[in-house]
C-alpha cells in the first residue's frame, strides 16, 4: 500500500483511530536526508500490508510537527493504539526501521 499524506484534517481518522500500527515520516522537500530516507519508507509501505505508512510535510503541517516535538528531520514515529511507541531521528537503515515496527 502506498504511503498516505497525513494532514491535521485526516490525522485522527488515519493515525489515532488506526487499527494497525502507523509509521509516521516527518519530512520536508528541501531536506536532503529526508530525500535519502524517502525511498526506504516507500519500500516499507509497499512491502508491509500489516501497517500504515504516513508522511507528514513539516512545512505544510507545523502543528503536527509541534505536537510530536519534532526538532530535526527526518523523524520517524511508530504509533500503536493512537500513542507514540518509538521514535528515531535522522536517516535510518531499513533494518532499523523494521525493528521499530
Amino acid at each position: 500500500m502506498p504511503s498516505i499524506q497525513i494532514t491535521a484534517a485526516n490525522f485522527k481518522s488515519e493515525v489515532l483511530e488506526s487499527t494497525v500500527p502507523v509509521l509516521l515520516d516527518f519530512w520536508a522537500p528541501w531536506c536532503g536526508p529526508c530525500r535519502m530516507l524517502g525511498p526506504t519508507v516507500e519500500q516499507i509501505a509497499d512491502e508491509r500490508t500489516d501497517i500504515k505508512v504516513g508522511k507528514i510535510n513539516v512545512d505544510e503541517e507545523p502543528s503536527l510537527a509541534e505536537k510530536f516535538r519534532v526538532m530535526s528531520i527526518p523523524t520517524l514515529v511508530v504509533m500503536k493504539d493512537g500513542k507514540p511507541v518509538r521514535t528515531a531521528v535522522g536517516v535510518q537503515p531499513k533494518s532499523a526501521i523494521l525493528k521499530m515496527l
